[in-house]
């Protein structure tokens, strides 16, 4: 009785299309409610309530939140939720998220006025973090810890809000000593309430049984719906970026303001050059700023070889991954000045142009910031006899642009004049030792005409504007630029996260954003079982996170042992064990990454302003912003732009709904989308909700379940 698979043949039906339908008692003629495309999220302060907050904020997806513990705080009542605009119904909140399915206490009358507005309009209540017990239709069969387990999504998950993951859904556990997830395993009660259904989304193993416990699922009561949620979680695990998509598209119907994907892209710095190698004697790069000076510099420098070039193109094509070559052309005249005017490398790159996109990173990677005196560990500005610090000039960085842009054009390379990587991403603030971007930056970005500029995200996340450019933040990947081998890369990892005690260099210790290793990892396998797998987490946290910013290796990594692929393939092939195939990850080129980041910016501004509105009548949507912000929205399957007496698709494909942005057609003030035949009509019904009773006492959090990030060794900028 308890289990159904009829709210979910609904579901698949619609394709997430049906808000509600009026009950019979409801007249036929009734114009339909307007409803706005807002959330409403009443928040208690603890950790799954943020993580569902911090989901629709990064989305980009308006919410109001209700702080329970201000004592300040608005009521919530009948004339908080609704009102009437121009005679017809309104519907403040599209959804609501609760901390639990009751914070309010027994017989509340806040918690009736959300019972009631929820059943009058048909708005879905996600409960963040709940008991397993009959108030929410739920029976409790295990409670503890599910650290290392794997829930799965079951088949009326696939079928209905969840039917962009493959099946499985792992629970974090990355440390033993820390209860990192807690929660309830429950099945559905041997008897439900009249009319009341119980339908799980995920499940996992019961310990010591051979029977499933409902971990998440739809409770259908008294003409309400709450998504039931049985297991504490934070914004940055895993298990919650898993579930945290369908989350949102089961409280809006697949209808909201907001989009979320999943991207990957991967830069390939140095490209034709080569790199300095690590000397595990010296514990420094020979060649490079930190090394004490007077330190030799001839150290066998990393190069690709053609045949690792042929073997990048092949990977990027059976791999359905894109690299994107940040190139150097100075360094293949370079090599072909000491080899008889010849570069293998080059050529074959060249040749295989096709498979990859280009970017320029300077002619010869020069440091075009301030002048480095090297004459110290570590380095710092040079200054003149007045105590000025001395600048790279503006006519050696646009030589160094324009020389590289001349020597691609003479090669026939296809390289987008916008699109910019400095070497070390130098020219900008690089602190401690600079502190200020390089005045004459700015001026060569403008004579050059380059619109977006890498910079390294471990430095400055946030996109910015640098004269006529915009920054394009990457992620550094912790696989050494001066490593074309496993043991090298293990070494000099144990260098930088060991205690001195243990033979490295201390840097960890006392650091308050990098931890110690407990250990050193074995030279033979350390790379393979401790450094891919935590490079594999730190990129998926990324990816998971509806992030677009690149991440960035060196093309020593793909020479030699080829180590870079190690940690590539081991991020894909976790990400398509995840994921169904209607949720590929994205790739974007390096103007498109910052193109998204420039929106989502100016879109998120609009939205903390108050200066975006946007509500739903019927099967049509029409939403306001300020002239020049695009509209980002989250829609079904063949929803339309209406401009005029035309329209035009709106979005692309993506897990199973259409996402994208869009503006107002010429000459009109809002934007006005449609949805597609079949949607359903909000629904207008009367009648008292039912007494709801509060849970008993505070639900358990374990100590492991905070908004820290609970990584290893950290990832650090490596030129």
């Amino acid at each position: 009785m308890g289990r159904t698979t009829r709210l979910v043949a609904a579901w698949a039906a619609t394709a997430l299309l049906a808000v509600g339908l009026p009950t019979a008692g409801a007249s036929a003629a009734q114009a339909p409610p307007r409803v706005d495309l807002r959330v409403l999220v009443v928040d208690d302060g603890g950790p799954a309530v943020e993580a569902i907050r911090t989901e629709l904020e990064t989305a980009g997806t308006p919410y109001t939140a209700v702080d329970l513990k201000d004592p300040g705080r608005p009521r919530i009542d009948e004339a908080f939720l609704s009102d009437t605009v121009d005679g017809r119904p309104r519907a403040k909140y599209q959804g609501v998220v609760l901390p639990n399915d009751n914070p309010f206490g027994d017989g509340s009358a806040e918690m009736a006025a959300v019972a009631g507005y929820e059943k009058r309009f048909g708005i879905r209540q996600v409960d963040a973090y709940t008991y397993a017990r009959p108030a929410v239709g739920l029976t409790s069969v295990h409670a503890g810890t599910l650290d290392g387990q794997t829930a799965q999504v079951t088949a009326e998950g696939a079928a209905g809000p969840f039917g962009y993951l493959r099946k499985n859904v792992p629970f974090e556990d990355n440390d033993s000593a820390v209860g990192e997830s807690y929660g309830y395993l429950a099945v559905p009660l041997d008897r439900q309430a009249d009319g009341a259904t119980y339908t799980s989304y995920l499940d996992a193993p019961v310990p010591g049984q051979s029977r499933r416990g409902s971990l998440a699922g739809q409770y259908t009561h008294d003409g309400r719906s709450e998504l039931v949620i049985t297991f504490v979680y934070n914004r940055h695990q895993s298990q919650f970026k898993l579930l945290s998509r369908g989350i949102v598209e089961w409280l809006t119907q697949g209808i909201h303001l907001g989009a979320a994907r999943n991207y990957f892209a991967i830069h390939v710095d140095d490209v034709f050059g080569s790199d300095d190698r690590w000397d595990s004697r010296l514990n420094c790069t020979p060649g490079d700023v930190d090394c004490p000076p007077g330190t030799p510099t001839d150290n066998d420098p990393i190069r690709m070889t053609a045949a690792d070039a042929q073997h990048a193109a092949q990977w990027s094509r059976e791999h359905g991954l894109t690299l994107d070559l940040a190139f150097n052309g100075g360094g293949s005249e370079g090599y072909k000045e000491a080899h008889a005017g010849s570069d293998p490398l080059a050529q074959q790159l060249v040749s295989d142009q096709g498979a990859f996109r280009w970017i320029d990173h300077t002619y010869n990677h020069p440091f075009i910031g301030c002048v480095q005196d090297t004459s110290v560990v570590p380095w710092k500005c040079a200054t003149d006899p007045l105590g000025r610090i001395r600048w790279t000039s503006r006519a050696t960085i646009t030589a160094q642009i324009g020389d590289n842009r001349g020597w691609a054009a003479r090669q026939g390379l296809a390289v987008d004049k916008d699109e910019l990587v400095t070497g070390e991403h130098s020219g900008l603030k690089t602190l401690p030792q600079q502190r200020d971007d390089n005045p004459e930056l700015a001026p060569a970005l403008t004579q050059a005409g380059v619109s977006w500029l890498a910079s390294d995200s471990s430095r400055e996340r946030e996109q910015r504007p640098v004269g006529p450019s915009l920054t394009v933040p990457r992620y550094p990947m912790n696989v050494f630029y001066n490593a074309g081998k496993a043991t090298e890369q293990v070494d000099e990892y144990n260098w930088l996260y060991t205690r001195k005690s243990d033979g490295g260099s201390g840097l960890c210790e006392g650091s308050a954003t990098t931890t110690c290793l407990k250990e050193p990892l074995p030279s033979s396998t350390g790379y393979a079982d401790y450094i891919v797998p935590l490079e594999s987490r730190i990129a998926m946290g990324h990816v998971l996170a509806n992030d677009p910013r690149p991440h960035f290796i060196h093309q020593s990594n793909l020479a030699e042992e080829r180590i870079g692929y190690q940690a590539l393939e081991k991020i894909l092939a976790d990400y398509r064990a995840l994921f169904a195939d209607n949720a590929p990850l994205v790739n974007l080129r390096m103007r498109d990454i910052g193109t998204e980041l420039r929106k989502r910016a100016t879109w998120a501004a609009a939205v903390k302003a108050g200066t975006v509105s946007a509500h739903r009548t019927g099967s049509e949507i029409t939403v306001s912003a300020p002239a020049g912000v695009d509209v980002t929205a989250t829609l079904p399957t063949g929803t339309v732009q209406v401009q005029g007496s035309g329209r035009i698709p709106f979005g692309t494909a993506y897990a199973g709904l259409h996402s994208g942005w869009a503006t107002p057609a010429a000459g009109q003030g809002t934007l006005v989308l449609a949805l597609p035949d079949g949607t359903g009509t909000p629904r207008t019904l009367s009648g008292k909700a039912t007494r709801v009773q509060a849970p008993a006492t505070a639900l358990p959090v374990p100590r492991g379940v905070s908004t820290r990030v609970p990584y290893g060794p950290g990832d650090r900028d490596r030129r």
